[in-house]
């Protein structure tokens, strides 16, 4: 793929608590770190993902009394994923990672800040609808082709890309700069779905 002016390279959630050591350790997440600083080097324009929860959040096992992680609810919006507390306000855990270089992100959306919804995509929270603006600063900026990397692959990254599709972006997704958690066969089941979107997916960027 040649790179392009009109391009964004977006980086999902590469935050300490989606790699090892983490409260929700994505296994061999810190391996994006340099492919991703490599090709932040390659764009023009560069936009950072991080999640963002309050104390309490919704999607926290442990705000639902006797439910244990990674089991599932049915909220307002839908079926939700229970996870351990993580990327909580503030924390060392919400950090982006301290070796992924963060200097040309023109960006940062910060998703997941409401209480009562979750939010895996950079575009919309879980309920589909209500948006984070990236859609719109990226129309302002004349911004054609999103290009992601990061954490994890069958989540955020799965999510954001098929949102950017819904959106009318040229869309791709550079394979070596993410890792997934494949819950259940969940990294299989997002990768045909991208492709069915039509979304691209990379090997890597040279």
């Amino acid at each position: 793929m040649k790179i392009r002016s009109d391009d964004l390279l977006l980086i999902i959630d590469v935050q300490n608590d989606f790699c090892p050591g983490g409260a929700l350790a994505v296994a061999d997440g810190d391996a994006v770190v340099p492919v991703i600083n490599r090709l932040a080097t390659q764009f023009d324009h560069v936009v950072l993902t991080q999640d963002w929860h309050p104390v309490g959040h919704g999607s926290f096992a442990s705000s639902h009394p006797g439910a244990a992680p990674f089991s599932s609810v049915t909220m307002p919006y839908g079926p939700q994923t229970l996870w351990p507390d993580h990327c909580i306000q503030g924390t060392s855990g919400a950090a982006f990672h301290p070796q992924l270089v963060t200097d040309k992100a023109e960006l940062v959306i910060r998703k997941g800040f409401r209480g009562a919804i979750d939010s895996y995509s950079a575009f919309f929270e879980n309920d589909r609808a209500t948006p984070t603006g990236l859609a719109g600063y990226l129309r302002e900026r004349g911004l054609k082709r999103v290009v992601m990397a990061g954490l994890a692959t069958d989540y955020c990254v799965n999510y954001s890309a098929l949102d950017a599709r819904r959106l009318g972006f040229e869309t791709a997704v550079v394979m070596a700069g993410c890792r997934a958690i494949d819950l259940q066969g969940s990294l299989a089941v997002a990768t045909e779905g991208m492709r069915a979107a039509g979304v691209t997916l990379l090997d890597d960027i040279a």
